[in-house]
């Protein structure tokens, strides 16, 4: 049951882009510091309703500034280009952990669909 899996531990690299998480079942996870940012939880991100989900390129290079944590379910991060508003639960966490290549995949479709790449900021859409 998820409700009973949390981390135990979350570690930011040295350089800050990168995120592991170790969860309390002993499973860790690498998650990139670019794969958090363009898939944040954040309604400017993800929009307000159906279909309104926004591709941001540009974030390659993009670094952890901050983590604060949220309740007991979820943590904050705070990103170096100010993006901030994410509230990611342990559950997303551990979501990006199991299915963040075949979920950072589909980000870099869209980024070619839309002409945009991962190195060149610009509005998302």
């Amino acid at each position: 049951m998820m409700s009973d899996i949390w981390p135990s531990e979350l570690r930011v690299s040295k350089d800050r882009q990168r995120l592991v998480v170790t969860f309390n079942d002993g499973q860790s996870f690498d998650l990139s510091a670019e794969m958090l940012r363009v898939l944040s939880p954040s309604a400017e991100v993800q929009g307000h309703g159906p279909g309104q989900k926004l591709t941001v390129p540009g974030k390659r290079n993009v670094a952890i500034i901050s983590m604060m944590p949220t309740g007991n379910y979820a943590v904050r991060i705070g990103f170096d280009d100010m993006h901030d508003t994410g509230i990611y639960t342990w559950t997303y966490l551990r979501e990006l952990g199991e299915r963040g290549a075949e979920l950072f995949s589909a980000y870099e479709h869209e980024l070619s669909e839309k002409g945009m790449n991962r190195d060149t900021a610009e509005k998302p859409r």
